[in-house]
């Protein structure tokens, strides 16, 4: 009945929640899963009700972004909902009584094949000891979990950054719009040419998302910046791939090239992305102390900084300060 739609990244939080006006009657009848209302409003009412659900609650599930309704129609016992989140489209359900969304569906008629089991990272214990760990943070530079991602890794790299080699590497497509794929490659180009103002420009970008004041803040050398930028997408072709929307992934998502070779190698399908010591890993809470503690363990003997406490808190997905609730939500 229900058909798999695309990945959904707003948090689990909205499929637990949902729009939970009252309480809803359940019952199987031959074969099907009913939901029994006092009053069955229309499609287009039940469609904005669940839109202005999430708007309302938007710095909770879906990192800020506002949702605004494409179209909705009938799906057996529920309505499909086209919403558009960000400069993103996704489908949707929702119960015909306008109490619960499902921002995923799965045909209960249909077995789900291998490939698409989801994929589960390796535990913490799994992880391999090395004297020197490595650590890749993979984001896009506009996804809200991965900026919620960085603000976890800057204050465990101010601290480890002399005993393990860590760094932020970009996913291979872009869901964000030009502006993603902008940023994504000032961001290498600065790692490039001068890493040790990266994490200057970083935490200035991660809240208030201005590049053009944290270039000037970290003291960015801009002719140089220009030079890489220039050489990098000659090399990588990133605008003539941006400019022919016939290479997007699925069509809708230009592609970032520059790691492609590490985004097949860990099977990097999301931002943010975790490995270490070339096993891709996951970390929750997304707090600077887990994030620390899961880099120490990967040591063969931790250096003294690993006794020190980091915050325990989980800061709020999006560009901003504050704190917020942590998942394992990516934009995927």
């Amino acid at each position: 009945m229900l058909e798999k739609i695309s990945r959904f990244s707003i948090p689990i939080a909205i499929v637990i929640a949902g729009i939970l006006i009252a309480s809803a009657f359940i019952y199987i009848n031959r074969g099907k899963v009913r939901v029994i209302s006092e009053k069955e409003l229309s499609a287009q009412e039940i469609a904005q009700k669940a839109i202005d659900y999430i708007n309302k609650n938007k710095d909770k599930v879906s990192g800020g972004l506002s949702a605004s309704l494409v179209n909705v129609s009938e799906e057996g016992e529920i309505y499909k909902i086209r919403l558009k989140i960000g400069d993103n489209e996704y489908d949707s359900y929702v119960t015909k009584d306008g109490k619960f969304l499902f921002p995923q569906g799965y045909n209960l008629e249909k077995e789900i094949k291998k490939e698409e089991t989801p994929s589960k990272s390796e535990s913490n214990d799994q992880i391999p000891k090395s004297d020197f760990p490595d650590v890749k943070l993979f984001v896009m530079s506009y996804c809200p979990y991965g900026l919620q991602a960085e603000k976890m890794f800057l204050p465990v790299y101010n601290l480890l950054k002399d005993k393990a080699k860590m760094g932020v590497y970009f996913v291979s497509y872009a869901m964000h719009g030009k502006k993603e794929v902008d940023e994504n490659l000032r961001q290498y180009c600065i790692q490039k040419e001068e890493m040790e103002k990266y994490d200057s420009y970083l935490n200035c970008f991660v809240l208030s998302g201005d590049s053009e004041k944290c270039l000037s803040e970290a003291k960015i050398d801009k002719t140089k910046l220009t030079n890489c930028t220039l050489a990098t997408d000659r090399e990588y072709n990133i605008y003539t791939l941006y400019n022919d929307k016939s290479s997007w992934l699925n069509g809708r998502f230009p592609k970032f090239p520059i790691y492609d070779d590490l985004n097949e190698k860990y099977g990097v399908k999301g931002s943010p992305t975790i490995v270490i010591n070339d096993r891709v890993t996951t970390v929750s809470p997304r707090s600077p102390e887990k994030f620390k503690e899961v880099i120490c363990q990967s040591f063969n003997s931790p250096p003294k900084e690993c006794s020190q406490t980091l915050s325990n808190e989980s800061s709020s997905p999006g560009i901003g300060g504050g704190t917020g609730s942590s998942s394992e939500s990516q934009c995927k």
